[in-house]
Parts: C-alpha cells; sequence; structure tokens
C-alpha cells in the first residue's frame, strides 16, 4: 500500500533532478545539491514534478515522508532563487564590516570577531548594523546565521547584540531603587 503525498513538488525550467537509490540531487542555476534519504521512502519524477510516496501509514513514515518532501522541496528553492537571513547588530560600537570575502564584526570584546565564509555561503554588509547571509541550503545558511547570532545574542536589559530581522527580544525592567 503506498501513500502518495498530497502536494507534488513542481519543477521548473533550468533544473535537473537526479534520483538515486537513497539519495536525491538537484542541479540548478545557482549551483547542486544532494541529499541522501531514507531507502524506504520513494521519489519519482513525471511531467515537471516530483512526488514523494511511503510505504505505509505508519507514524515513522509519516515522519520521514513529510521530512524528505520538506528536504526535496527546499532544495529546488535553493538551485532556483536561494536562501537569505538577514541580521542586525545594535549597541554603541557593534559593527560589522567585510575583510575579503570573511565576516569581521566588532562586538564590545577586546579583539574583532571574524567568520570565515564556508564554500557556498557568500556575506554582505549593506549597513555596518546590518548582515546578510546568502547561499542555495537553507541549512547551510540558517547554521551559520545562528553561529554569528551566538557571538552575542540580544540581552534582556538593553536588548543589545545580535538578532534576526523582525526578531522580537522581551526587555526586563532592571533594578528599581
Amino acid at each position: 500500500m503506498s501513500r502518495i503525498g498530497k502536494k507534488p513538488i513542481p519543477i521548473p525550467s533550468g533544473v535537473e533532478v537526479e534520483i538515486r537509490p537513497g539519495s536525491v540531487a538537484v542541479k540548478g542555476p545557482k549551483g547542486r545539491l544532494e541529499e541522501r534519504i531514507s531507502p524506504e521512502i520513494t521519489v519519482a519524477q513525471d511531467d515537471g514534478t516530483l512526488t514523494v510516496s511511503r510505504p505505509t501509514d505508519r507514524a515513522d513514515h509519516r515522519a520521514l515522508h513529510g521530512l524528505t518532501r520538506s528536504l526535496v522541496a527546499n532544495m529546488v528553492t535553493g538551485v532556483t532563487d536561494g536562501y537569505e537571513r538577514r541580521l542586525e547588530i545594535q549597541g554603541v560600537g557593534y559593527r560589522a564590516a567585510m575583510r575579503g570575502s570573511d565576516l569581521e564584526m566588532q562586538l564590545g570584546f577586546s579583539h574583532p570577531v571574524s567568520v570565515k565564509a564556508p564554500e557556498g555561503i557568500s556575506f554582505e554588509v549593506p549597513q555596518p548594523t546590518q548582515i546578510v547571509v546568502r547561499g542555495i541550503s537553507k541549512q547551510q545558511v540558517g547554521e551559520i546565521a545562528a553561529q554569528i547570532r551566538k557571538w552575542r545574542p540580544p540581552e534582556p536589559y538593553k536588548g543589545k547584540g545580535i538578532r534576526y530581522e523582525g526578531e522580537q527580544v522581551q526587555r526586563k525592567v532592571g533594578k528599581r531603587a
């Protein structure tokens, strides 16, 4: 008994999908991504769409089915449009700048903090208080953005630190005399 996902994944023109046992590779205008998948889940390509199916309705098969579908859809989006994560820096003297392809930040330490751009990731600093992380892998973009944020997470009293764009920080009142 095979269950097919309700949402087939459309394949845009210029995107090539290679399905092998245990892995799916997607190649597009921005690059190439490959992901291992569970051998129990099947991915099929027909008429410009990808369908992901599972063998039974067991809970573990349903979970793997949703995970695989999301991973493949994110790969298709990544090689066509790419992903970006925006960070904001708040605090007196806190700023970022580009040094070649690396990111260098002044975050109140006695030394500058340098972050090397891994392969497939690019940084951009439109303003000294903004950082843009770009890449084709959603997981890698999110992971690098989280590592940058970890250097100075926003603190609850003054709100100083690195935060994601649009992130709301719960502020505390502080001491009262």
